[in-house]
């Protein structure tokens, strides 16, 4: 059997109330309680930047920065065990006097990455917040981001691919509102062949994923609704109907045919940038937009099981999972069903609450912390 992927190890430094603490765990599931503002879902963010991206909260660099600290200074670093071993992963910024840090620094066992994107090689990590429990009915961009961090736990690259995208993106933007070289043909060609090139690449990864995912959704789960999910873009369309080269050829005349209506709109109005994730409650035969409050969480909690599931099936190690205040909205049942997935997964993952009862069905099963002010102590 291979290892768990499990943290053994957390230091954080000079983030958010955190001046300096380290935590020390193994590998079964940790419980996190203490009061509304004393620093569990900022312990959970700060597991979530040992991944790639902009963490949990989708923060700016300075903005994880504890007050009253060293400004624009801070580091999260971690002890990982996963297939090969252990390794230590740090992750911060340190800002050179007066200038802002621009970018944040990796370090993968004492030697330096070339970007995030290298953290994706050694931990896959997913996460709830309260504040995803009306994913289904906003913006189609909380989805897209959400739908890539599942596709990132099983395809490497993919984050790299997306941010590869989203720059050839901005600099075409860029050109086109005229704050950059004008006139430029060769250039915006090149840009737009990039776009058509890595948009192609993200889009069949999504629509392999959701494919896939789909199949462990159909069915409901102890108490979490079957689901039935689709990618929908303009670009995976042109997947479902074409062979990848022709696809990407395909987007490359549309972007050059839109560069007038782009230049006018100030934005890229065709793309995988502007995908959307679709999810249907089966049993209801409704759109999850349509539904409560209570019964789209519990489909989101359908979809991040199904994605670790099929993880676990993949790989032999189910990905770690943060879960912010993740009783909210469910009722006893759907808890303890939540709670025996997690267990039945062989998932590390990290579970906050401001109510230790909520937690008492799981005994020694976990391992518990009180936070207060920023401290962490073992629960007996």
């Amino acid at each position: 059997m291979r290892p768990r992927l499990a943290v053994r190890r957390l230091t954080m430094t000079n983030f958010r109330n955190y001046g300096s603490a380290r935590v020390t765990v193994d590998e079964r599931p940790v419980l996190l309680t203490g009061a509304n503002g004393a620093g569990k879902t900022n312990l959970l963010e700060a597991l979530s930047f040992l991944a790639p991206g902009r963490g949990l909260r989708g923060a700016s660099l300075a903005e994880v920065a504890r007050r009253g600290g060293p400004p624009g200074t801070w580091s999260v670093a971690a002890t990982l065990n996963g297939a090969g071993g252990p390794v230590e992963v740090g992750t911060g910024i340190a800002s050179a006097g007066d200038e802002p840090a621009r970018r944040r620094a990796v370090r993968i066992d004492g030697t330096d990455a070339a970007s995030q994107a290298d953290l994706a090689h050694y931990a896959t990590i997913n996460w709830l917040t309260p504040e995803m429990d009306r994913l289904f009915d906003s913006g189609a961009s909380g989805r897209r981001r959400f739908l890539d961090r599942l596709v990132g736990g099983f395809d490497r690259d993919h984050a790299a691919r997306v941010g590869r995208y989203e720059r050839a993106m901005r600099e075409r933007n860029r050109i086109l509102k005229g704050s950059g070289p004008r006139g430029d043909a060769a250039w915006l060609g090149a840009l737009e062949t990039a776009m058509a090139e890595t948009g192609v690449a993200v889009a069949a990864a999504r629509r392999s994923l959701v494919g896939r995912l789909g199949a462990y959704c159909r069915e409901a789960m102890g108490g979490f609704p079957a689901a039935a999910l689709a990618v929908e873009g303009a670009v995976e369309e042109m997947l479902g109907e074409m062979p990848a080269l022709a696809a990407e050829e395909g987007v490359r005349e549309r972007l050059a045919t839109l560069r007038s209506a782009d230049a006018e709109a100030g934005r890229a109005t065709f793309g995988v940038h502007r995908s959307d994730l679709a999810c249907t409650h089966i049993a209801r035969d409704s759109p999850a937009s349509l539904c409560s409050t209570g019964e789209q969480k519990a489909l989101l909690i359908r979809i991040v099981l199904a994605g670790a599931a099929l993880h676990a099936d993949d790989s032999g190690s189910a990905p770690i999972l943060l879960l912010d205040e993740v009783g909210a909205h469910l009722d006893r049942d759907r808890r303890a069903a939540l709670f025996d997935a997690v267990l039945a997964l062989d998932s590390q993952a990290w579970i906050t609450g401001t109510e230790p009862e909520a937690f008492a069905a799981l005994g020694d099963r976990a391992q518990r912390f009180a936070v207060a002010d920023g401290a962490l102590a073992p629960v007996a």
